[in-house]
C-alpha cells in the first residue's frame, strides 16, 4: 500500500472538500435557475342539469363563476354532464371533483369515485348533491362520508340568511369573520345530528339571530340548530348546504345569484385551496374601483349622493365625488355609497328604473359585461341603459333589451 505524501494529503483532501461544496451550493443555488412551477389545480364539476329551475340556473351560473374565479385564483374549471368521466383514468388529472346537482349512481362511478377520495383527491358539494330519501341508496357516501343519513326537511321559499362560523381554525374559513351572510337558498335538514359524529367538523351552521328561515309558514324554521358547511376529518372534502337560485318558475327566471355573497364566495375559493391540498388564506380579488363612464361622455352618478335605499342612479357630469366612485366586484355586484345598484321591484320589464338599495345577493343586484361594452342583469337579460337616450344630467338608468346601442355602453374603472 502506497501512503500518500505528506505535502499532497492536504490539497486532495481540500479539493474534495471544495467539490463536495460546490455540490451542496449548487443543490441549493438550483431554484434560483431552474425553478418548479406550483402544480397545477385542476377542479371537474359533474352535474345533471335536468331537475328543478332552481338547481339548473345555479349550473348554468357555476359554469360561467368558476371559469372566471380559478383565472383570478390559480385553478382550472371543467363542468361536464357525462358521469362516465367519474372514473379512475380521468380523474387522476384533477385535484378537485365537484358534484353540483346529483351523485353518481352506477357501482363502478361510485367505486371509482371512493377510490378517489380514500387516495387524497379533493372533493365539494352542493346543496342536492346530498338529497337521499333511500335508507339503501349507497350508504357509505350517506353516512359515512357525508354523515347526513337521510333528507329530514326543508324551509321555504329561498333566503338569504346570517351564517356562524364555527371553525374558524380550518383553512377554509380563514379571515372570515365570526358570521358571514350567505347567498340566497333554500336550505336542508337532515336525519343525523352531524354534532354526535366525532368525524364531521361543522365550519359553519345557521346563526341563532337569523331565525326565522323561509317565508311560507308552513316550511319556516323558527328554532334548531342547522350546519350549512361541513368537513369529514377522514377526507379532503367539504359540503356546502347552498346551491338552490330563488325563481319565478312561471316564467323561469332567476330571482338571486348563489354567487351573491362576496364573503360565501370567499368560503369557496379556500375551500378549493384547501381541498387541493394547497394551504393558507386567498384573498379573492375585489373588483375594480373608479367612474363608470357612459353616454356622452357622462358618469353614473348617484342623485343627491344618497345612501338612501331607492335613490335614483342617474347620468352627471363626470365630478370625482363619491356618488360616482363606483365598486364592480367579481361577484357581479356594483355598489356605492355603501350600497349595491339594483332593478327596482326585481323587474325584468323594460324600462324598470335602476337605484341604489341595501346590498342582499339577488338577481336584481347581478351584473355582467355582455357586447359593445354592455353590462347584462342576467335576471331579466336585459341591459343597462340610458333612458331618452339622452346624456342630458340627471338622465336616469333602467334596464331595456340588449341592442348594441351607444346608451347601453359602458367603460368599467379598470
Amino acid at each position: 500500500m502506497t501512503t500518500p505524501h505528506p505535502d499532497t494529503a492536504w490539497p486532495r483532501t481540500l479539493l474534495r472538500l471544495l467539490a463536495l461544496l460546490a455540490v451542496v451550493l449548487g443543490v441549493q443555488a438550483a431554484p434560483a435557475h431552474s425553478a418548479r412551477a406550483a402544480t397545477p389545480v385542476n377542479v371537474i364539476a359533474f352535474y345533471d342539469g335536468t331537475y328543478d329551475a332552481a338547481h339548473i340556473s345555479f349550473d348554468h351560473e357555476a359554469a360561467t363563476w368558476f371559469p372566471q374565479a380559478g383565472a383570478q385564483n390559480g385553478f382550472t374549471y371543467t363542468q361536464t354532464t357525462d358521469w362516465s368521466r367519474l372514473n379512475t383514468a380521468t380523474l387522476a388529472n384533477y385535484q378537485v371533483v365537484m358534484f353540483l346537482d346529483d351523485y353518481p349512481h352506477t357501482a363502478s362511478q361510485q367505486s371509482a369515485f371512493q377510490n378517489y377520495v380514500a387516495g387524497g383527491g379533493g372533493f365539494i358539494g352542493f346543496h342536492v348533491s346530498a338529497y337521499n330519501d333511500n335508507t339503501s341508496d349507497w350508504p357509505w357516501y350517506h353516512n359515512t362520508f357525508l354523515g347526513t343519513g337521510t333528507f329530514k326537511s326543508n324551509s321555504w321559499g329561498p333566503t338569504s340568511e346570517t351564517l356562524q362560523i364555527e371553525d374558524r381554525n380550518h383553512p377554509a374559513t380563514a379571515n372570515l369573520p365570526a358570521t358571514i351572510t350567505s347567498s340566497v337558498s333554500e336550505w336542508y335538514s337532515w336525519q343525523n345530528d352531524l354534532r354526535q359524529n366525532p368525524n364531521i367538523d361543522i365550519l359553519a351552521s345557521m346563526a341563532q339571530s337569523t331565525f326565522p328561515i323561509g317565508t311560507d309558514p308552513n316550511q319556516t324554521w323558527y328554532s334548531g340548530y342547522y350546519p350549512i358547511v361541513w368537513s369529514n376529518r377522514n377526507y379532503k372534502m367539504v359540503y356546502n348546504n347552498f346551491g338552490h337560485n330563488a325563481m319565478d318558475y312561471a316564467t323561469n327566471t332567476t330571482l338571486s345569484s348563489t354567487f351573491g355573497s362576496a364573503q360565501q364566495n370567499q368560503l369557496l375559493l379556500q375551500e378549493i385551496k384547501w381541498a387541493s391540498g394547497q394551504s393558507g388564506p386567498v384573498t379573492p380579488p375585489t373588483g375594480s374601483t373608479g367612474p363608470i363612464r357612459g353616454y356622452g361622455g357622462k358618469c353614473v352618478d348617484v342623485a343627491g349622493a344618497s345612501s338612501a335605499n331607492g335613490a335614483a342612479v342617474q347620468l352627471y357630469d363626470c365630478n370625482g365625488t363619491g356618488a360616482q366612485n363606483w365598486t364592480v366586484s367579481t361577484s357581479g355586484t356594483i355598489s356605492a355609497l355603501g350600497k349595491c345598484m339594483d332593478v327596482t321591484s326585481a323587474s325584468t320589464a323594460n324600462g324598470a328604473k335602476v337605484q341604489l338599495y341595501d346590498c342582499n345577493g339577488t338577481g336584481s343586484q347581478v351584473w355582467q359585461a355582455g357586447a359593445n361594452g354592455s353590462l347584462v342583469n342576467p335576471q331579466s337579460g336585459k341591459c343597462l341603459d340610458a333612458t331618452g337616450p339622452s346624456s342630458a344630467n340627471g338622465t336616469r338608468l333602467q334596464i331595456w333589451t340588449c341592442g348594441g346601442s351607444a346608451n347601453q355602453s359602458w367603460t368599467l374603472p379598470s
